[in-house]
């Protein structure tokens, strides 16, 4: 009994000619900013045809096409976060993503009704602009020594399925992978000073690259070098005064490299003026006590005589 009931629906799909396809999921991949197209594999809408396009797990409707109605319509989707950015192609139904972003990222359907039944699924990727990456040399490594130069080559990404890599040529030394982070990579290299193979490090998603060349000329010197080279950082004058211990090692210098005297040289000759000067001073008062005492003497002995 059962048997003949499916057979005899069968028979009544045939007579009336709707039939039901699903083409496998179809990954599409786009950079940030520019415009996708999903193909809806129809050459031509026919009268009794309706189209339909859902967005995301909850395949909610963003573009439908009624052409029994003349209905072209499209949606600003979940959060309106395709406002104004979605086309609908009048003779094939295929939809037109304009001036994609990373939130776009998903999966689409694409249901065809008309005298069969067709679903077409997607898997959009959008990938953001990578940054260049940035090589530079890595001074604090143990690993460096006389004849070698350690490298770090460093990326911030705020993008999702990216790589990076060290290449000798066209081979790969070696590389770090990230999914779905935000993260800071970085990957090291040591390389000798008078290697002259060409050396790059890239960072790359499934449809674009970023790529930085080495130029071990500029950047494999010492470290030291590295560090004679850098600008001196200003700091705040010292208003200070030169303590004890600064003054006793000055006098050592007659003369300043500049071909003045110093300035602990000048204190010392000031300071031996002074006290010349204090001396004199209590040599004239110590006179003068000495002959007012004597004027006084002789005053008396005159009144004792007249007496």
């Amino acid at each position: 009994m059962f048997h003949t009931f499916a057979f005899f629906c069968l028979y009544c799909c045939c007579l009336v000619g709707v039939f039901v396809d699903s083409d496998p999921v179809k990954s599409v991949s786009v950079m940030e900013g520019d415009s996708v197209t999903l193909d809806s594999t129809v050459t031509e809408i026919q009268e009794e045809d309706t189209i339909t396009w859902r967005f995301g797990h909850q395949k909610t409707e963003i573009a439908k096409i009624d052409k029994d109605i003349e209905m072209f319509s499209t949606s600003d989707g979940p959060d309106g976060r395709f406002r104004d950015r979605l086309k609908l192609d009048p003779q094939t139904g295929s939809l037109t993503i304009t001036n994609t972003r990373t939130t776009d990222s998903g999966e689409y359907e694409v249901t065809i009704r008309g005298k069969r039944v067709t679903t077409i699924r997607f898997t959009v990727t959008v990938y953001a602009h990578l940054p260049v990456p940035v090589i530079s040399r890595d001074c604090s490594s143990s690993s460096s020594s006389s004849s070698s130069c350690s490298l770090v080559c460093s990326s911030v990404v705020n993008v999702s399925h990216v790589t990076l890599s060290w290449y000798k040529g066209i081979s790969v030394l070696s590389s770090i992978s990230v999914c779905d982070l935000s993260i800071s990579l970085s990957l090291p290299l040591e390389v000798e000073y008078q290697d002259k193979n060409p050396y790059s490090c890239v960072l790359n998603n499934p449809i674009s690259n970023q790529t930085t060349h080495l130029d071990i000329n500029t950047l494999c010197h010492t470290c030291e070098e590295s560090t004679s080279h850098q600008e001196p950082t200003s700091q705040p004058e010292s208003t200070s005064q030169p303590d004890s211990t600064q003054l006793c090692h000055c006098h050592t210098y007659a003369v300043s490299p500049e071909g003045h005297a110093p300035f602990c040289d000048s204190v010392e000759a000031v300071l031996r003026l002074v006290v010349t000067a204090l001396m004199g001073v209590a040599s004239a008062a110590a006179a003068v006590l000495l002959v007012n005492d004597v004027r006084a003497s002789r005053g008396k002995t005159e009144k004792t005589e007249e007496i």
